[in-house]
């Protein structure tokens, strides 16, 4: 058993890859994992998977994180706080259908940003009573500046990341620590289909690992590839004339 000495994860979309990647690797280091999602059958065989290969203690936990009015029922059939929470629930969706569909645009920005931010805040206030825990939530560099491509879910995005900012400020001196991680592109089944740059690619075993450091480590802000800090820096400076005639 490492030094965790048996803390327990919760993961919020535990049936993605990058939910699936990080609860292996809180595992296989010694915590338990309480998995949690829409889909109690996928859940399960997660679970199984990851009990299988760690011989950690899985609990399997349904929650919709657009859901509001469950989540204190939800946390109550915990059974016990976690102490540390990462929220890696997300949509793409489809930038030309939100254009058009308004119910499609709105479940891209309630999933994004509204249901993580509302969940993230009220396990803020339950840590801050215990005195401990850490609150970490998956954004997305598409939240730096709104593109043509994909504003739809970048703006959600750079919601999570505004929420998550100012909580983490307004807890600074307390023990409840806010962790914000930008994946940048992620070879997922969210993203299968669409062609994506090798170089700037990570793999969920990727973002699982960068999470788990800035558990370990105590960091504010990961990329999960360092390169996205500096790019995202450059997109951030063009001016906008100048920006709006790209097809970044």
């Amino acid at each position: 058993m490492m030094a965790t000495d048996r803390k327990t994860l919760l993961v919020i979309g535990g049936t993605s890859d990058i939910g699936r990647a990080t609860a292996l690797r809180y595992a296989e280091n010694g915590w338990r994992i309480q998995l949690a999602g829409r889909d109690p059958m996928a859940l399960e065989r997660d679970a199984a998977d990851i009990r299988t290969r760690t011989g950690a203690e899985v609990s399997v936990h349904r929650i919709d994180i657009l859901e509001t009015p469950s989540f204190a029922a939800f946390v109550d059939s915990l059974g016990h706080l976690p102490d540390t929470v990462a929220c890696v629930a997300g949509l793409l969706g489809e930038q030309p259908v939100g254009e058009r569909d308004l119910n499609q645009a709105a479940l891209v920005m309630r999933t994004n940003y509204e249901g993580p931010a509302l969940f993230l805040g009220y396990l803020a206030h339950l840590f801050l009573e215990r005195g401990h825990g850490t609150i970490i939530g998956v954004s997305s560099v598409a939240g730096e500046r709104g593109r043509a491509s994909n504003y739809i879910y970048g703006s959600a995005k750079a919601g999570l990341t505004a929420f998550l900012s100012g909580l983490r400020q307004r807890l600074s001196k307390t023990p409840v620590r806010v962790v914000t991680v930008k994946p940048g592109f992620v070879r997922t089944r969210m993203t299968s289909g669409m062609k994506l740059p090798g170089p700037l690619t990570a793999e969920p075993v990727e973002v699982a690992a960068a999470i788990y450091r800035a558990d370990m480590k105590g960091n504010d802000i990961v990329y999960v590839r360092p390169v996205w800090r500096l790019i995202m820096a450059i997109i951030r400076s063009i001016p906008e004339p100048v920006f709006k005639k790209t097809r970044i």
